[in-house]
């Protein structure tokens, strides 16, 4: 015999939740990544935070996005007009596209950001 109520959540209970099938569109083409660093804090990525992105997207102007610079990954919304790689947060300066390019390595669908107790980062 149990003890207590039975919980209202049954009733909507579908099995174990997986998160892959509702955050990744392109499974081969996805990977997770955690970012370090304070440059797109205005974007709602944190220091820690992990990042899914997608390779089998293109990029446009707005695209917050995981490019390659001087052999440096890092992550920054695309900006065409004039080309550049735009930080979202203002203590941190634009990288200049150079006219031979850069390589952009995925684009930025997810942010996974962990919250411990009171809404402070987890550790």
């Amino acid at each position: 015999m149990a003890a207590g109520f039975p919980s209202p959540a049954e009733d909507h209970y579908d099995g174990p939740l997986r998160l892959d099938d509702h955050l990744v569109k392109n499974p081969s083409a996805t990977f997770v990544l955690r970012v370090s660093g304070h440059s797109m804090t205005g974007a709602g990525i944190a220091d820690g935070d992990e990042i899914l992105v997608d390779r089998s997207l293109t990029a446009s102007d707005g695209s917050i996005v995981v490019a390659v610079v001087e052999s440096e990954f890092t992550v920054k919304v695309l900006r065409t007009n004039p080309p550049r790689l735009q930080a979202a947060n203002r203590e941190y300066d634009d990288v200049p596209i150079p006219e031979d390019g850069i390589s952009i390595w995925g684009v930025v669908t997810t942010v996974i950001h962990h919250v411990g107790p009171g809404g402070g980062r987890a550790r």
